[in-house]
């Protein structure tokens, strides 16, 4: 019961939903060892994503002369399965090149086939018959190349937005088509899924949702009392749409004056962010944290009455599951995954880009008795135990595993 696990960059602090479920897994007595491209150790704040790093194997960490030596000299003694591969390599390099994540071109992808053979070699050298990547895009396409060079199987959990932005880029068609099982985290995904793979695949298609550890969110802190405050938590970064967020706040401010909002999250973002603070006249009512570890973050969704999400692209958020377990509801952007957590009462959907529906959503919370705020918040969590444990959600993945993918 060895199987390896492969991420991009890994760990991350947007990535806590991985280490759970690999820990999940671990109780459940599956060995598991991790891999990453590449770390980025500047990046962590929480003691169990340090932890984590040092329990990864980092396929680039030696360098690229060093891994072009020990990487050619494995497909070396595979050359015909190391051949098929490298024409795969090229050929899906010649669908890249659009500059989304994991697609560029035919020398990026002679690169994914050098870090799929190291792959292939430590895999052998380990005893770890699969490969379960996490995202669609190219550690999925490290998984395929040293799954076919290795004579090793594989598969993949697809998150989105990235795969979905880029599927002929990111060549998902044809990862789906030789993985032994994907993975989609939402029924949203699977559909997108289904766009891209031969009819002939759909039953290979499996979610499998992220999942939460309950016995962290142990009975939820009362509605606070005073005024509305708010959790906002994710990378500063294009897809969340936390400038239109702050756009939304003046007029949420003439409904609702004492409203504050707490911002928890880093990114290239954040010097448009402050800026944008700063000309609205809005530092007395926006506090941006950085990047917190998780106990913290649990403690800000305590202070908070509800958390708000106003992303532009999202796969199945991980922020609204911890909050809905911390007995919070969301106020969020009706796209892709979302409406599978959030509903009519669990919190409030409004249209992506629509900073005055935002705001009427975000009246309409304080408007609320905070008696109705606690039932809603009593809902989501009943909800979110229901169907995103991560225990639950492992045994779904670990079945998988135990069976190639058959359901």
């Amino acid at each position: 019961m060895k199987l390896a696990y492969l991420v991009n960059t890994y760990p991350l602090p947007s990535h806590t939903f991985i280490r759970r479920e690999i820990q999940a897994l671990e109780r459940m007595d599956w060995q598991i060892h991790r891999f990453a491209l590449r770390s980025a150790p500047d990046r962590l704040a929480d003691p169990g994503d340090i932890a984590e790093q040092a329990r990864t194997e980092y396929i680039l960490k030696p360098g690229l002369w060093r891994l072009m030596r020990t990487a050619l000299a494995f497909a070396a003694r595979r050359p015909l399965p190391a051949l098929r591969a490298l024409r795969l390599a090229l050929a899906c390099g010649a669908k890249g090149g659009d500059g989304a994540p994991g697609t560029g071109g035919r020398l990026r992808h002679f690169v994914y086939w050098l870090e799929g053979a190291q792959l292939a070699r430590r895999c052998h050298e380990e005893r770890l018959p699969h490969i379960h990547a996490h995202f669609g895009t190219n550690s999925a396409t490290v998984a395929m190349l040293a799954a076919e060079i290795g004579g090793l199987t594989y598969s993949f959990t697809t998150h989105g937005p990235e795969e979905f932005d880029a599927p002929r880029g990111h060549s998902l068609g044809e990862k789906v088509a030789r993985a032994a099982f994907t993975v989609a985290i939402s029924s949203y995904g699977r559909a997108q899924l289904c766009r891209w793979a031969d009819v002939a695949h759909w039953h290979r298609l499996h979610v499998v949702h992220c999942g939460i550890e309950p016995w962290r969110f142990r009975e939820p802190a009362v509605q606070p009392d005073g005024p509305l405050r708010l959790v906002a938590i994710g990378r500063l970064a294009e897809q969340k749409g936390f400038p239109l967020l702050v756009e939304a706040l003046p007029a949420a401010l003439a409904r609702v004056p004492d409203l504050h909002l707490t911002l928890i999250g880093e990114g290239p973002f954040r010097p448009l962010i402050e800026a944008q603070i700063a000309r609205l006249g809005l530092a007395a009512h926006v506090t941006l944290t950085g990047w917190l570890d998780e106990t913290e973050v649990r403690d800000q969704l305590a202070r908070a009455h509800a958390l708000v999400l106003p992303s532009f692209a999202e796969g199945l958020p991980m922020v609204v599951m911890e909050a809905f377990a911390a007995g919070r509801p969301a106020i969020a952007s009706a796209i892709m995954g979302v409406p599978e957590l959030v509903t009519h009462e669990t919190g409030w959907l409004v249209p992506a880009g629509d900073a005055d529906a935002l705001a009427e959503a975000i009246a309409a919370a304080d408007a609320l008795p905070r008696e109705r705020l606690a039932e809603m918040g009593r809902n989501a969590r009943a909800a979110v135990l229901a169907r995103h444990d991560i225990t639950q959600e492992a045994e779904k993945l670990a079945a998988l595993f135990a069976s190639g993918g058959r359901p």
